[in-house]
């Protein structure tokens, strides 16, 4: 700041978080309290190399993570993002997304005070690649190759990879949707979001190619912010956020007209037959992420024993 202060940076839109961080800074001298209002603002106006930023991962409508991954390299500035207590694998992603470290909720006038008090020097500027000419959305980031290394063997960590990613179809596996159903799932409740779960899949057995096929069928109808991940041997669930009953449809339909179209087979030269259960929230039965769940898969069972089509719960 051109006062002499440091800023610290914080997103969210979470009173009690925003008071306890102006109450941790009015023990510490040189340093201001700015609320960023929302993620698109941040990313045109990166904040400055001594500052430190916060990003609170309930800001709804907005993957924290990712975000933490659009700003690599665009900042050089501190990165933490603030989670609950209990979310024992926020601290690696959030550090394999590029961010700093964690901060616990609630916020401790201890742990922030401790963070400047340390707030020494900058983090490193992040590589940035040159986009690549013809592809649309690119942000024209790449990670560099420290950023996948433990800091006490020097080897690239695959662990976190393998830990949250199925190695068949490269998309998120059975313990990490499991995980982030649970965080979609309080971050619509907490804010009123809209959020919709989708369950997928077909009768049989298909081989990785196949599999990998269908996957990149996922990935072209979906939006960065949607978290598609297998939940067993032949289904799948997507976790969308801030959509209802009829983008969820939209998108599953488009999804099972693209597998029909590309000839998609099973292991005995069957072709794949989609079934497709899909429930929301906010919705009357929907109290808890198991209710979303259960009501998604109920319908998907639906789907299948109807031989195929979309079925939605209301």
């Amino acid at each position: 700041m051109g006062d002499g202060l440091r800023t610290l940076r914080i997103l969210t839109k979470d009173d009690s978080l925003l008071a306890s961080a102006q109450a941790a800074l009015t023990s510490i001298d040189g340093w201001e309290l700015h609320q960023v209002d929302d993620a698109e603002t941040l990313l045109a106006s990166p904040p400055c190399p001594g500052d430190l930023l916060l990003i609170d991962v309930w800001i709804g409508g907005q993957n924290a993570y990712e975000l933490c991954r659009r700003l690599t390299g665009h900042t050089r500035c501190r990165t933490f993002l603030v989670v609950d207590l209990d979310n024992d694998l926020a601290e690696p992603i959030a550090r394999f997304c590029g961010a700093t470290g964690v901060f616990n909720r609630p916020l401790t006038r201890r742990a922030l005070s401790d963070a400047l008090a340390n707030h020494t020097t900058a983090a490193p500027a992040l590589a940035v690649s040159k986009r690549t000419e013809g592809a649309p959305g690119s942000e024209g980031v790449e990670f560099p190759s420290a950023l996948l290394r433990d800091l006490q063997t020097g080897a690239p960590d695959q662990s976190l990879i393998a830990a949250i990613i199925d190695s068949s179809t490269g998309l998120f596996n059975y313990a990490f949707l499991n995980y982030k159903l649970d965080e979609e799932f309080k971050r619509a409740r907490r804010f009123g979001d809209p959020l919709a779960c989708v369950m997928l899949g077909f009768e049989g057995q298909a081989n990785d190619e196949v599999l990998r096929e269908l996957a990149g069928i996922f990935l072209a109808f979906s939006r960065d912010t949607d978290i598609l991940g297998r939940f067993d041997e032949s289904s799948f669930l997507f976790l969308l956020p801030g959509t209802g009953v009829d983008g969820a449809s939209i998108m599953a339909q488009r999804v099972a007209q693209m597998a029909e179209e590309r000839g998609l087979s099973d292991l005995v030269g069957d072709p794949l037959c989609m079934s497709v259960g899909i429930a929301h929230y906010p919705a009357p039965e929907i109290n808890q992420r198991e209710d979303l769940y259960h009501s998604a898969r109920d319908a998907f069972v639906s789907a299948r024993d109807q031989g195929g089509g979309v079925v939605v719960t209301y």
